[in-house]
């Protein structure tokens, strides 16, 4: 915006001291706003016009609400003129003298660089340098100033500087383009490299306006991975802002505004060009971030170029501090001890593809959720029906279930994992249509370095919980966990692939005598076969998934009389015989959902395999024996393993250990 000298009839201001104050922006050749210093907030800022000069008017977009009035271009020279006084004066400590104040409140005096009258006259500087002209009618001749100024006007012209030289100052008016036709492709186009500009409006924290150079695109840029507070516009036309809407807007201001930077356009979703800023003095994004001015953003999170783990570590030096957003912050895990938040634990059991229960160093047990994570589900048909078929089995006919499993399983069962609690979720009660949870520690689990949640989203086999921007309790690792299924969608793996999901008909033959009478002959000639542990009934009652022949059966342990534990009877409650639980436990730790080979040598009249279980050269038999946790069952005399059986019992004697006490 161009300003002109004030009329002539003004009256001059009742004083003339010398005030202070920082410039904060250029409007024109020849108009500036310099603010306070901040007490408290915001600091108070007033337009300062230079007296006696003028210069040129700067371009002007039409009003939007005015569809027949067209965009005002740059008069020659005034774009010079404003960068000029620009490189010059933002962020300058100057001093001013007010001279002239209008009946409208615009004021006009004497600015000079510097705290005091010894520095640079700025008004003088302009008209040298060819860039403004001097207002010469209503001039005193008594007034210093006014003749110092038509001195170096003179002298710029015979020096034929600025708008004096020859040419006229076409070639100095800017081609503005105010927009663009298709965002995304001139985003696209740019490639991500730093683009030189100019921030000429600060919205809000996050939200600016920037003039790219040297093509003189005016675009508004959001910085990408954030959100500041902003201000809410009212039906009335005001402006509400939310908490510290305007100390975000004054850091951004300060530091940005008007400022040389340079940009990295980084997308354009929905019409909204996303970008980083880069200032030689730092990133604005991180700033805002550590200061408590900003927020991380998920949707815009994953385009951030310069690595969303520093964003993330800016917020959380933010939150730790409690500072301005944050004040009231309180951290999922705020509650708990240093021990209960990271641990070594041991893992016995994969409950589902986001959960499974450790042993803890102090030999408790604890069931871990995966953070921020979904196992595969039900959806559509499948999960109206789930209720009315009652052969469904979630592990083998949701798609994909059993793949998840089957990653977890292989890479944890009985090794020891580092595992880090991101939050507890409180137990929730049944609502309309949505089911109880329990309350539930969800946490990172890592093994050799390795992410288990970020790996099985990575194949495709689990995908990541979308939360509110609000909601702070989610994984540490979020944004790893968010690219991780982003590369699983564009290389169609798992769940996002569009082939067609794997079908597993597993036969079920537990308690199904006739079936398990036409496959016992199989299993003999078959000698060990491969199984894994699914389900530890009682110490030596177990349910095994085989996997060359897909079907599940349930298998007697040879040889042995192990406690039996309680369990329903048509004629009510067994109770569970003395050391029942400690056998079952020991079955449990050794063999549940491991690997290993089965001996099948009959069934009994319930269509259950009786048999031998090995596992890495154990015998499941010998050793629950060997721990005085089973008896030797008279039948195993018939047994290869008899010999070895009586001869671990008979060690347990002499150890003077009664036969089934731990």
């Amino acid at each position: 915006m161009a300003s002109v000298s004030a009329p002539v009839q003004a009256a001059p201001a009742p004083s003339v001291s010398l005030q202070r104050g920082i410039v904060k922006m250029v409007l024109s050749g020849c108009a500036i706003i310099v603010r306070g210093q901040p007490r408290g907030g915001p600091p108070p800022e007033r337009q300062i016009n230079l007296s006696n000069i003028r210069a040129g008017a700067m371009a002007r977009r039409a009003a939007q609400s005015q569809p027949d009035t067209k965009d005002t271009p740059d008069e020659p020279w005034a774009f010079q003129a404003r960068e000029f006084l620009r490189k010059k004066l933002i962020g300058k400590e100057v001093c001013f003298t007010v001279e002239i104040k209008t009946a409208l409140g615009r004021e006009y005096g004497i600015v000079y660089l510097g705290r005091d009258t010894t520095g640079e006259n700025i008004a003088e500087s302009l008209v040298n340098e060819g860039l403004a002209t001097v207002r010469r009618e209503g001039i005193r001749g008594n007034n210093p100033e006014q003749a110092r100024l038509c001195e170096l006007e003179d002298q710029s012209k015979s020096s034929k500087k600025g708008m004096w030289s020859e040419g006229g100052g076409a070639h100095t008016i800017r081609d503005m383009k105010y927009t663009i036709e298709n965002p995304r492709n001139f985003v696209d186009s740019l490639h991500q490299k730093p683009i030189n500009a100019i921030i000429e409006h600060v919205r809000d924290g996050s939200v600016v306006r920037a003039l790219l150079l040297p093509d003189h695109y005016l675009v508004t840029v959001m910085l990408s991975g954030v959100k500041c507070p902003s201000f809410k516009r009212e039906a009335d036309g005001t402006e509400t802002p939310e908490s510290f809407a305007a100390e975000a807007k004054f850091f951004t201001e300060s530091r940005l505004l008007q400022r040389d930077v340079q940009i990295i356009l980084e997308s354009c979703p929905n019409q909204i060009i996303l970008g980083t800023i880069l200032h030689p003095n730092g990133n604005i994004t991180e700033l805002l971030l550590k200061e408590g001015f900003a927020r991380c953003v998920d949707w815009s999170m994953a385009v951030y170029t310069q690595g969303a783990e520093k964003l993330r570590a800016a917020e959380r030096s933010a939150k730790e501090r409690k500072v301005r957003i944050w004040r009231d912050y309180v951290a999922p895990t705020a509650n708990l001890d240093q021990k209960d938040r990271q641990f070594v634990a041991k893992v016995m059991q994969v409950v589902n593809a986001d959960a499974m229960v450790v042993k803890l160093n102090s030999g408790e047990y604890k069931t871990i959720h995966l953070s921020s994570i979904r196992p595969p589900r039900m959806e559509g048909e499948q999960e109206k029906n789930k209720d009315k078929d009652k052969r469904f089995r979630p592990l083998y006919d949701i798609p994909y279930m059993f793949e998840a499993r089957e990653f977890l399983r292989k890479k944890l069962i009985g090794k020891k994992v580092n595992v880090t609690v991101d939050y507890i979720r409180a137990a929730t009660g049944p609502g309309e249509g949505t089911p109880a949870f329990a309350e539930r520690t969800c946490a990172t689990v890592t093994i050799g370095g390795i992410n288990i949640a970020e790996a099985l989203v990575s194949k495709g086999l689990a995908t990541v919980i979308r939360y509110r921007q609000d909601d702070d309790q989610r994984s540490s690792h979020y944004d790893e966990l968010l690219a991780a299924e982003a590369r699983a969608i564009k290389n169609g793996k798992g769940l996002h692939s569009k082939k067609e999901v794997p079908i597993h008909r597993v036969a079920d033959i537990s308690g199904e005598t006739q079936k398990a009478k036409q496959f016992l002959p199989f299993l003999q000639r078959a000698g060990r076969s491969e199984a894994v542990v699914e389900y530890v009934f009682s110490g030596s009652r177990l349910k095994l998934y085989m996997p060359k022949e897909t079907c599940l059966i349930t298998f007697l342990l040879a040889g042995i009389e192990c406690p039996r534990s309680s369990r329903n009877l048509p004629g009510g409650m067994q109770v569970a015989e003395p050391f029942s639980d400690e056998a079952m436990l020991f079955t449990k730790e050794l063999v549940l959902q491991r690997e290993v080979e089965v001996e099948v040598e009959s069934m009994d009249k319930a269509g259950n395999f009786i048999g031998w279980l090995h596992i890495e050269g154990l015998n499941l038999s010998v050793a629950l024996v060997e721990n005085a946790l089973s008896k030797v069952h008279f039948t195993a005399e018939r047994s290869a393993y008899y010999k070895t059986l009586v001869s671990a019992e008979e060690g347990c004697r002499q150890r003077k250990e009664k036969v089934g006490s731990p």
